[in-house]
């Protein structure tokens, strides 16, 4: 069985197995592309994730995901469900306790929060592309009418709230983000278009830290992705 598909809270789930499995697991937590449902999900339909999905299972990762109720922008109840998740595959799968997560875009709202409900079960992170900021994101996307308002429809579904309610808590509050991660992280950046690594403050904060050690890779370079999230993954799985 290559992999199986599970709802938990109405959400699709997917378990992708190795073939040699090494008893390590990875949680990817998806960017607003993302979707899991009854037969397949995005990773195994995108041609490049795909190519990263292959070669984690070739190391004997087993790797598992969610919809987490679609472009959920960090909410409440995703954060819940991936913790959730979490439990539900240790529980029926023989893995070790502490996982890896990979996380892309939007994803790294939910990973983030995710590290503060769950210490000492993260093995270690790589944020690939992420959105570490939401108000920062909003700002930069109020340049953007359009796509500001779609946005804004996302955040008003996922968070279940009223735009001005919404606005009034991003726009009035601080960035509060725990950058004592907890476990190893690593962040790789896709240069494409420049916007992708130009945030906030506190990204550049975060990234300044001697410890996280970006990495920045050009499109055509890609297909090294997995290379390089096996290695990293790899290099922190010495002590069980």
């Amino acid at each position: 069985m290559e992999n199986r598909n599970f709802q938990m809270d109405i959400q699709w789930n997917i378990l992708h197995y190795p073939e040699k499995p090494t008893g390590f697991g990875i949680l990817i937590i998806g960017d607003e592309r993302h979707f899991v449902d009854e037969s397949k999900c995005f990773w195994t339909q995108n041609e490049g994730r795909l190519a990263i999905v292959n070669q984690l299972k070739e190391k004997g990762y087993t790797i598992f995901s969610s919809n987490l109720y679609g472009r959920n922008w960090g909410s409440d109840i995703a954060v819940e469900l991936a913790e959730k998740l979490y439990h539900h595959v240790i529980r029926s799968e023989i893995l070790n306790n502490k996982i890896h997560i990979l996380a892309e875009g939007m994803g790294a709202l939910v990973a983030i929060r995710l590290m503060e409900k769950m210490k000492g079960r993260i093995r270690s992170l790589i944020l690939l592309n992420p959105i570490i900021s939401l108000k920062d994101h909003l700002e930069q996307e109020k340049e953007h009418k359009f796509f500001y308002k779609k946005l804004m429809r996302e955040l008003v579904a996922a968070y279940q709230l009223d735009q001005k309610v919404i606005e009034n808590n991003v726009f009035g509050s601080q960035d509060k983000v725990n950058l004592q991660f907890g476990c190893p992280v690593k962040i790789i950046h896709v240069l494409a278009g420049g916007k992708s690594y130009n945030q906030s403050k506190l990204y550049h904060q975060i990234i300044s830290d001697p410890d996280i050690n970006p990495t920045f890779i050009l499109p055509e370079k890609k297909p090294q992705l997995g290379n390089m999230m096996i290695k990293f993954f790899n290099s922190h799985e010495t002590v069980l």
